[in-house]
């Protein structure tokens, strides 16, 4: 869809728009969403970020998904200009920016992970980046490598977090916080089960019951700490995969993706997706001491792949992971 055919579709008769979900949990799916809590929304952030009008807004996420959508309702809401690029890897490269001349002020801008990456690479993409007042990044987990070397840059930079349900973030945490902070408007709960509750009524007509099992700290500022759904059981232990892949980040596997086949003795047995090697003696020997439950870390099977599965807004593809799991035979590298 290009920035034409959208405005096309939001100032015709109709008070929805079609969005289509991410997909990182299962199959895409279409959903009609209104357009005033669109318009909700892109006031919510605006006014959290202290954006005003006048200011530059750049678009470079595809606007098939809500995030590409809701940047240029937020440019319409508060009266921005929009620089629209394409939304490939590398959308502050030279073929995208040639044309726009010395590099302006963007006040704000929002990417995927991949493209912060690979837009650090190049130093003229880096200096664009530096240009951007307020970065929000979206779309999937930061790494601590990328994390450390986004709080070097002179800039606001922000995880978001959110989900197609309620139109894009309500809550946003600075890069160099553990916590994320609610948007204006939004009140938030803890479920019996540690999943976040969020009520949002200009935004989303119910409350809504998230998979996202969530510390608090202090009334409202909360900590991700792994989605209901990533929960492996494995021999009675309770194993939450994002909790194993930080782990495995921060000790230089950054190309794992934890997952898990049906075990006839424990139910679920832990597989890791890896596009190189695995030693699972290195493993044992950098188990977290302060963790319990950290022993029961180290996979039955590794799957050695050429590229880990990812959603079309490079989410990771937890669907897909577990059918490779099921599927594929698995190598051992117990002995490397």
């Amino acid at each position: 869809m290009t920035p034409d055919e959208f405005l096309s579709l939001w100032h015709d008769a109709s008070p929805t728009m079609e969005v289509c979900t991410s997909g990182s949990t299962g199959t895409p799916k279409h959903i009609y969403i209104e357009k005033e809590r669109m318009r909700a929304s892109a006031r919510m952030t605006c006014d959290f970020l202290g954006l005003r009008q006048g200011g530059t807004a750049l678009l470079c996420m595809p606007l098939d998904y809500i995030a590409g959508k809701m940047m240029v309702v937020r440019a319409l809401e508060r009266g921005m200009k929009l620089l629209s690029v394409e939304p490939g890897s590398h959308p502050l490269g030279s073929a995208n920016m040639k044309g726009i001349g010395n590099p302006p002020v963007i006040d704000l801008a929002a990417m995927v992970p991949l493209q912060v990456w690979n837009t650090l690479q190049v130093p003229e993409e880096r200096e664009w980046l530096c240009r951007i007042r307020h970065l929000i990044i979206g779309g999937g987990a930061i790494s601590l490598e990328l994390e450390k070397e986004l709080r070097t840059l002179p800039i606001n930079v922000w995880s978001s977090y959110g989900m197609t349900e309620t139109l894009s973030h309500i809550a946003l945490r600075r890069i160099s916080e553990d916590h994320y902070t609610p948007l204006p408007g939004i009140s938030l709960e803890q479920a019996e089960d540690g999943c976040l509750i969020i009520d949002a009524p200009a935004l989303c007509p119910e409350r809504l019951h998230t998979n996202d099992i969530v510390r608090f700290h202090g009334k409202n500022r909360f900590q991700i700490i792994g989605r209901k759904d990533n929960t492996i059981c494995s021999g009675g232990i309770k194993i939450q995969i994002e909790e194993v892949e930080a782990w495995l980040h921060s000790i230089g596997y950054d190309d794992v993706m934890v997952t898990y086949r049906d075990d006839t003795a424990l139910g679920q047995a832990l597989v890791y997706l890896s596009t190189s090697d695995i030693s699972t003696d290195f493993l044992r020997r950098h188990i977290p001491a302060h963790i319990p439950v950290a022993k029961y870390w180290i996979p039955k099977h590794v799957i050695r792949i050429p590229s880990l599965p990812q959603t079309p807004t490079g989410k990771p593809n937890r669907a897909l992971a577990k059918e490779i799991a099921m599927k594929r035979n698995t190598e051992h590298n117990s002995n490397k």
